[in-house]
């Protein structure tokens, strides 16, 4: 009756992405990391993922990964689970089974069915015309103030 989808139609291409660096599924780092390649997480991060200033760096986080902190890259991609604020600044991906808990900001978002995001989601501001847009923090401090 109903004209329905099969489920790989819905889940997002897969990227064709050169990583540099791999964490590996056993490996746990606590401390900050700043990126100036490309990264994919299979183990644990518990600390802040940032990327230097210029350079397009995707992180991408595996199944079995899991990143306690924020994470600052041009492009992100989550297939597991993370706890902290994600500000990408060209694309966001969450595949199906990924956690999200955190504000995520980005310029183009990609969301497949079975991903789990709880914060806020905010479009990066893409025109320099165009009026800025609040942090995360502005819009809650002013739905709080109503």
């Amino acid at each position: 009756m109903f004209n329905r989808k099969k489920s790989s139609e819905f889940e997002l291409p897969p990227t064709q992405e050169k990583f540099d660096t791999l964490i590996g599924g056993t490996t746990v780092i606590y401390g900050r990391l700043e990126l100036s390649d490309s990264i994919r997480i299979d183990g644990k991060i518990v600390g802040n993922i940032e990327t230097v200033k210029g350079k397009l760096v995707s992180v991408a986080i595996g199944r079995t990964g899991e990143v306690f902190g924020d994470i600052t890259a041009h492009r992100v991609m989550v297939s597991g689970k993370v706890e902290g604020n994600i500000n990408a600044a060209e694309r966001a991906e969450f595949h199906k089974d990924s956690e999200v808990r955190g504000d995520v900001t980005y310029g183009i978002i990609g969301v497949e069915h079975g991903a789990k995001l709880l914060g806020l989601v905010i479009q990066n501001q893409v025109n320099t015309s165009a009026p800025p847009v609040p942090s995360a923090q502005a819009v809650i401090k002013v739905a709080q103030e109503k």
